[in-house]
């Protein structure tokens, strides 16, 4: 029997790069799966590819009321969400003195505000219920201070700490709540990006220097971080919850 047979799992930024990888994963271990992305042409693409039962709801999630909505069309499409994985994100790398208003913001409404409401929208069900699997995608570089990234850190650490604050306040109600922090990733379109050129080059030097800081020498492929997401889905990660999981390759160890 699949691991994640009987379960209904909401990926958020689904679609594509990491969170396609993910939603791929736990299709294949027999979740149905809610695909949530920006775009309704990507988000139908990413269904399309399915094999178990699916549905795709497009929107922004740090907007308000977009996480119910998904919320409510996950439950009238399966019934109950089991798993929710808190993907979305993105934020503008840069140094910190470069950044501007409309980027401070972007970079926080990404990040931190989507995993906040899709928390908030899904877990009274959950909790009553008493059942859940959350799992937030983090950042490595919340721990390593990589290159421009201190914006996108300020972010992506609320979204760290906001899993332990969670996963000792629902404890008691069968839920877990976990992060997942991985290292630079190389995604289709981040390859494609640098290959046409369209991104600037003070990111070669970032991406450089992430590099260099992992000890196996390469980047993290985007199946090595669904497989961290697919374990803490399941039944029997169940006394694993307030934890961040590095998939890292070594670049910080504890």
């Amino acid at each position: 029997m699949s691991a994640l047979a009987g379960r209904v799992a909401v990926v958020t930024g689904g679609a594509t790069g990491i969170g396609h990888a993910i939603t791929r994963r736990l299709a294949a271990d027999g979740a149905a799966v809610v695909v949530a992305g920006l775009g309704k042409e990507e988000v139908d693409a990413a269904v399309a590819g399915l094999t178990t039962p699916a549905i795709g709801v497009a929107g922004d999630l740090a907007a308000p009321g977009v996480a119910d909505r998904l919320r409510d069309q996950a439950v009238e499409a399966f019934g109950a969400v089991d798993v929710l994985v808190n993907n979305a994100g993105g934020g503008v790398i840069r140094p910190t003195l470069e950044h501007t208003e409309e980027t401070l913001q972007a970079t926080i409404d990404n990040n931190l505000w989507t995993t906040l409401r899709c928390c908030l929208a899904f877990l009274p069900a959950m909790r009553a219920r008493g059942y859940g699997r959350i799992v937030n995608i983090g950042a490595e570089s919340v721990r390593n201070g990589l290159t421009d990234h201190a914006v996108y850190n300020a972010a992506k650490g609320g979204v760290h700490a906001l899993a332990t604050g969670l996963a000792r306040e629902f404890a008691g109600d069968g839920i877990t709540v976990n992060t997942v922090a991985p290292s630079y990733t190389r995604t289709d379109a981040l390859d494609a990006a640098f290959a046409a050129g369209r991104l600037p080059e003070r990111l070669r030097t970032v991406v450089d220097d992430a590099v260099r800081l992992i000890p196996q020498g390469r980047p993290a492929e985007v199946d090595e971080i669904a497989a961290a997401v697919a374990y803490l889905a399941r039944e029997d990660s169940r006394f694993v919850t307030g934890q961040t999981l590095s998939v890292n390759g070594g670049s910080s160890m504890s």
